[in-house]
């Protein structure tokens, strides 16, 4: 029997390295698929020439509509939220007149508390929460790179057995993207959230890329150190976290053939001088621990040398203006 076709028109929010991974995946499916995204450079370079994408295949041309969030009509079944986690609010408050109570607001983006900030905006059934473990890199307006291979794992806060949860599943499935079900997306939230805390941290203070900081030495002692924290935090929150069962993505995540070559996103809005992620990572456990009073020396120290980067980087930023002649 042949299965029925399945159309939903779908936004991704926030078009930078993931968001353009997802989007053009998403395009090779017949589901009309919408890019929203702060930067009007890249939203003008893919309205021009369409979003150049680098894979281990070749490059090619995908050409999807680009918008900034302001100048965005009609409404969606989905939105993929791609957005740091300090950009969500902003983004979603931008979109409130195209979001209907029809429309679905899936998360994929790093970090811990991302669905409290979301529930400020739409109902909980109204949003479905998952990680993936796909990576990108975004080389510069309307250009992204696509390496290695990956997979999503998502819940629906409201039911899985919802059948649009279910046309969701099979359109991710249908692009590629290997979607899982899930019912204990938290713990999934979680590990996500330990292996950034790990890779992109310390491949951000060592400059290096993943499989580089698997050849050091003390990479075993390192990623302890961060998951022995997690684990602590996790417990006190009643979340599920296997400690072994994440350092083995973590490790899996090593050769070059997976995500070795990979520069983390952390790594690459360090480089571009933009704001991190890691109060949502590293400083999430450092803040909680400070709470419950629970020692996370580790995590809160990588926390502060990845601030102390930033700053450097506005110092030097700043240095560079005054020298600019006029």
């Amino acid at each position: 029997m042949k299965r029925k076709l399945i159309i939903l028109k779908i936004a991704i929010a926030g078009a930078g390295a993931m968001g353009g991974r997802f989007g053009s995946m998403l395009s090779t499916t017949e589901n009309p698929v919408t890019f929203i995204d702060l930067w009007a450079q890249h939203v003008q370079a893919i309205n021009a020439h369409g979003l150049l994408v680098h894979t281990d295949h070749g490059d090619e041309r995908v050409h999807v509509p680009a918008y900034l969030p302001q100048d965005v009509h009609g409404s969606f079944d989905l939105i993929v939220l791609f957005t740091k986690a300090m950009g969500i609010a902003p983004m979603l408050t931008a979109l409130k007149p195209v979001i209907t109570p029809q429309t679905h607001i899936l998360v994929l983006g790093n970090g811990i508390g991302n669905i409290e900030t979301i529930s400020r905006f739409v109902p909980k059934d109204q949003i479905i929460a998952g990680v993936t473990v796909w990576s990108a890199a975004l080389n510069g307006p309307g250009e992204i790179t696509m390496k290695g291979d990956g997979g999503v794992t998502l819940e629906a806060l409201g039911s899985n057995e919802a059948p649009f949860f279910k046309q969701v599943v099979q359109v991710l499935q249908d692009a590629g993207l290997k979607p899982t079900a899930s019912h204990d997306v938290l713990a999934a939230i979680w590990r996500k959230a330990a292996l950034n805390s790990v890779l992109n941290t310390y491949c951000t203070i060592l400059d290096c890329n993943i499989g580089e900081f698997g050849q050091l030495p003390d990479h075993n002692a390192m990623i302890d150190g961060v998951l022995s924290e997690f684990s602590q935090i996790a417990a006190k929150q009643h979340v599920h976290f296997d400690a072994a069962d994440t350092k083995q993505l973590i490790v899996a995540q090593f050769p070059d053939d997976k995500n070795g070559l990979h520069y983390p996103s952390m790594h690459q809005d360090m480089a571009k001088g933009r704001k991190t992620e890691i109060d949502f990572l590293n400083g999430y456990i450092a803040k909680v621990g400070a709470r419950e009073h629970i020692a996370t020396p580790i995590n809160a120290m990588l926390t502060a040398l990845v601030h102390s980067k930033e700053k450097l980087n506005e110092l030097q930023s700043s240095r560079e203006k005054v020298a600019t002649p006029v």
